[in-house]
């Protein structure tokens, strides 16, 4: 029987603390639950706090970027994710802190019934709020009527419906968080800057709040060196090949001048196809022209020594023409001094332009390396020197 009883002691002491939780568990649901009750027993959801008093509504925005992807050059456009969070007072929501409870947390089906500034973005193009598992959303309330309003979407910014006289924002103290090592593809994040602005539309008195967040993205440029700048830059060396080969090898020569004038063509159709359209001149458009200025400039210097070539041809046939003996020599006495005269000029008139064919050859392969070789220091010293100290 003493066995008995010493068990049931324990059994009792151990049992206590349990029940003690549960009621414990109980009775902070159940004051939540009333004050939850008595908080939105008279709240009206579509009227903005403080609109009797006519005092605008200071929401103060924090964003945490997760990742910054899917950047479209040609578009001009990127997606971002991240978690958006207001902050802001609605006096008509404040509860005694006295029992202990330090917030009320809200699911997504009781937010519906709390005043929630809008938010748009004008440059915006698609945005979501993700619902993987459920809505990923969250409101806590606290105590002196202070709402912290946080979601996970792709972006927002800006309020339409409230003007500066209702809601006003600005950003927080620390407004934006991201990591400053992200990786990105084809670019670097170099920082976010935040401003604060006031929106008038036209036609419109009212003033708008509205924030505005600037992302510097620097262009990674070793894609570009390897798959354009090195790539054309052999292109203008092949094309030079032809002051080497002999002004008579025509098929060959100007092989390779329309195939270099076609290459640099294409590669730079391709350039501005992968980049935005703008209407002011990039560095890569005066790069491609100066590179289709030097194939096209060697296609036309052939074509300049083939005439050349081709006017000695021409005469060499008619001197072979009016020649009808085998050896000029022998019949010099019977031509007439006037023939000779015009023979002799013939013949050093034909003399120079072939001259002219090879020393043009021989100008363009000093000529046209050394232009091009000061080309690259000009802009190279331009735009990878003096552009970071203009941007």
């Amino acid at each position: 029987m003493m066995v008995t009883c010493i068990i049931l002691v324990v059994l009792i002491a151990c049992t206590s603390p349990a029940a003690s939780l549960i009621r414990d568990t109980s009775d902070v649901s159940k004051i939540r639950k009333n004050i939850m009750e008595q908080i939105f027993e008279k709240y009206d959801p579509t009227v903005p706090p403080n609109f009797i008093e006519e005092i605008p509504v200071e929401s103060s925005i924090q964003l945490y970027i997760l990742s910054i992807d899917t950047i479209n050059d040609s578009s001009m456009d990127f997606s971002v994710s991240m978690f958006i969070r207001q902050r802001w007072t609605d006096i008509r929501l404040k509860y005694n802190n006295t029992i202990g409870v330090s917030r009320l947390e809200l699911d997504t089906k009781v937010m519906k019934n709390v005043w929630v500034p809008d938010m748009f973005i004008t440059n915006e193009k698609k945005a979501d709020i993700h619902h993987v598992t459920v809505p990923n959303m969250l409101m806590h309330i606290y105590p002196n009527g202070n709402i912290l309003y946080s979601m996970r979407c792709d972006l927002v910014d800006f309020s339409d419906a409230y003007t500066t006289g209702n809601l006003v924002y600005r950003w927080h103290d620390d407004p934006i968080v991201y990591d400053k090592y992200m990786s990105l593809p084809q670019f670097q994040l170099d920082g976010i800057t935040t401003y604060s602005c006031d929106k008038v539309y036209h036609g419109i008195k009212h003033k708008y709040t509205c924030l505005k967040m600037d992302i510097a993205l620097t262009r990674n440029f070793g894609y570009h060196l390897t798959q354009i700048y090195i790539s054309s830059f052999l292109i203008v060396i092949l094309s030079w090949v032809s002051f080497w080969i002999n002004v008579d090898a025509t098929p060959a020569r100007i092989s390779i001048g329309i195939l270099t004038v076609l290459t640099i063509t294409t590669q730079s159709s391709g350039a501005r196809e992968s980049l935005p359209k703008v209407s002011y001149v990039k560095a890569i458009d005066i790069w491609m022209a100066v590179c289709l200025l030097f194939v096209f400039g060697a296609l036309i210097e052939f074509a300049f020594v083939n005439v050349l070539s081709r006017v000695e041809r021409r005469r060499m046939s008619s001197r072979s023409k009016r020649s009808n003996e085998p050896n000029l020599l022998s019949n010099v006495k019977t031509i007439n001094r006037d023939k000779m005269a015009d023979f002799i000029l013939f013949v050093k008139r034909s003399l120079t332009n072939r001259e002219k064919a090879r020393i043009v050859d021989k100008l363009s392969r000093v000529i046209f390396p050394f232009v091009f070789l000061t080309f690259n220091i000009i802009y190279w010293s331009v735009y990878a020197l003096w552009e970071p100290e203009l941007r």
